[in-house]
């Protein structure tokens, strides 16, 4: 497991781009039969990924679970959310199947014991995205549908940023205890995300962009709103966004992505906004 400690913004305004990428950027999440995690010292926030292939995978095969986290399993003190961003597969949850295909959300309390990942078909293999929070009490396991998420359009083609919101794991369709789940789909010809730009004091995030058309990139943009920096994402990368950062982007085409978000609130409007013509 690849863990990353906390930046704070002062240090952060000395990065090289190098640094940049290492403290932030997450990649090469998806690996044949393999989980791949890195532990955000961040609000204590993990992101997965996992692309099961030629077996059936555990969440626990690649981690060592009582020096990560001092429990006796995974998700012992721990909720989840995973999406299915690849081809169609499955997670079984302490016996439990739940089929999933593209884009298809799973929430799965605290408390859950064995959690497993399969692909369908070998040659065009599932890949589940994941993040995971601490939590405190359980809930129920969840299968949600992109039907059953909270749909919300946002944005202008003539701002080039026409968007719909839709949000999984969110107050308004299922309750946990910290975690909120999401995913946002830009319309053709649009690329700008999450603008007006702003941060949220109480809540961190993470990004993950995916169906990138081959060739094209986003810049990420984060760091505090009058000392803005930027990564440059390749297809199916993640990025860890502090409380105290921005965390907007522009493709060069049109893209999704899926944002995560953990802290003190899963209040939506608990954020700071920044107007346009303020960032630096």
């Amino acid at each position: 497991m690849d863990i990353r400690y906390s930046a704070n913004q002062r240090d952060f305004k000395r990065y090289t781009t190098e640094e940049l990428r290492d403290e932030f950027l997450i990649q090469n999440l998806y690996q044949p039969d393999k989980v791949v995690s890195v532990y955000s010292h961040v609000d204590r926030m993990v992101t997965l990924g996992c692309m099961p292939v030629s077996e059936t995978v555990s969440i626990e095969k690649d981690m060592d679970v009582w020096a990560c986290f001092g429990t006796e399993y995974f998700l012992e003190r721990r909720e989840i959310g995973i999406f299915n961003i690849g081809c169609p597969g499955k997670v079984t949850v302490d016996g439990k199947v739940y089929p999933m295909d593209n884009k298809d959300c799973l929430y799965i309390t605290r408390g859950s014991k064995e959690v497993l990942f399969e692909s369908n078909d070998a040659s065009a293999p599932a890949k589940f995205y994941m993040v995971s929070a601490p939590a405190h009490c359980s809930y129920e396991t969840r299968l949600i549908k992109i039907t059953d998420a909270a749909k919300r359009p946002l944005g202008s083609a003539e701002a080039s940023n026409k968007r719909v919101i839709y949000q999984f794991i969110h107050p308004s369709v299922l309750p946990t205890c910290q975690l909120s789940m999401g995913l946002t789909a830009l319309e053709p010809g649009s690329v700008w995300n999450t603008m007006p730009a702003h941060t949220h004091e109480r809540r961190m995030e993470v990004y993950t962009y995916f169906d990138i058309p081959k060739g094209n990139v986003v810049f990420h943009m984060m760091g505090e709103p009058t000392e803005t920096r930027h990564i440059v994402m390749q297809n199916e990368e993640a990025v860890i966004n502090p409380s105290w950062s921005i965390h907007a982007g522009a493709g060069t085409s049109n893209y999704t992505f899926i944002w995560a978000m953990g802290g003190e609130n899963q209040a939506f409007d608990d954020m700071d906004n920044i107007a346009i013509t303020d960032l630096r």
